[in-house]
């Protein structure tokens, strides 16, 4: 007997997804029957990515190129969606970037491309997915973060975007629940992948396997979270077991 995939002849786009919990949660979504729709700038990986998703899982896997930042390019990717699948039943974003600088030292620069990146690209891609979302009562997955809730000394700009992103999904709910679109929100703490540290180096670089949660293991809850039926994770913190010790 053949199992019950989960996300069978469902559509779900997810954001960053040429690396760490992107692409880790497009392979989940894929092996559970989920057709993927695969968004970052790096076209190269995206392609590589989604050639990975059809041999190794049968699954149908579109790459489109897409920077977060450019409203266009956000507008466009639904569009590519719903013309090539027919609808969107899962949108996780979880494109995002940090940048560990204290205030009085970062740049207009920096701050606006976190600011454009964590905030406006969720905005914009949640604006356009909505209406499409809403026809197939699927979900809207948002990624925010361990920062997202507690106050930080090391990069207060990149934690305030993350803050906005737990709010604006609740308020989201608020607005599409009774439209039966579920919202949940999934909060990573460190997690080894190319995610730049405070330093400029990367979380894979900094900690050794097993020293701090895996993209693997943020895209199952991600993937349990997208499959829940008639209800909402509101929120799922993924943490590392001696996180709290390290801080309190």
């Amino acid at each position: 007997m053949t199992a019950t995939r989960r996300f069978e002849e469902q559509v779900a786009i997810v954001t960053g997804a040429s690396s760490g919990i992107g692409a880790a949660t497009a392979r989940a979504l894929a092996a559970d029957g989920a057709s993927v729709v695969l968004a970052a700038r790096s076209e190269d990986r995206l392609a590589e990515l989604a050639d990975e998703l059809e041999r190794e899982h049968d699954a149908d896997a579109l790459a489109v190129p897409t920077n977060v930042r450019e409203e266009t390019q956000v507008d466009a990717l639904i569009d590519e969606t719903v013309d090539a699948f027919g609808g969107i039943d899962v949108l996780v974003n979880n494109a995002g970037l940090s940048r560990g600088s204290e205030v009085e030292a970062m740049s207009t620069d920096e701050y606006e491309t976190i600011q454009e990146t964590n905030v406006d690209g969720v905005f914009y891609a949640t604006r356009a997915a909505i209406p499409h979302v809403r026809e197939r009562s699927g979900h809207l997955i948002f990624v925010g973060s361990f920062a997202g809730k507690y106050p930080r000394s090391f990069n207060p700009v990149y934690a305030a975007s993350k803050w906005w992103v737990r709010g604006f999904a609740k308020s989201v709910a608020a607005q599409v629940g009774d439209a039966g679109v579920g919202v949940s929100v999934v909060n990573p703490a460190e997690v080894r992948s190319e995610f730049e540290t405070t330093s400029g180096s990367t979380f894979a670089k900094a900690f050794e396997e097993g020293e701090v949660t895996e993209p693997e293991e943020v895209a199952e809850v991600i993937a349990f979270a997208a499959s829940r039926e008639g209800s909402s994770v509101s929120e799922l913190d993924v943490n590392r077991r001696d996180k709290f010790a390290d801080n309190f």
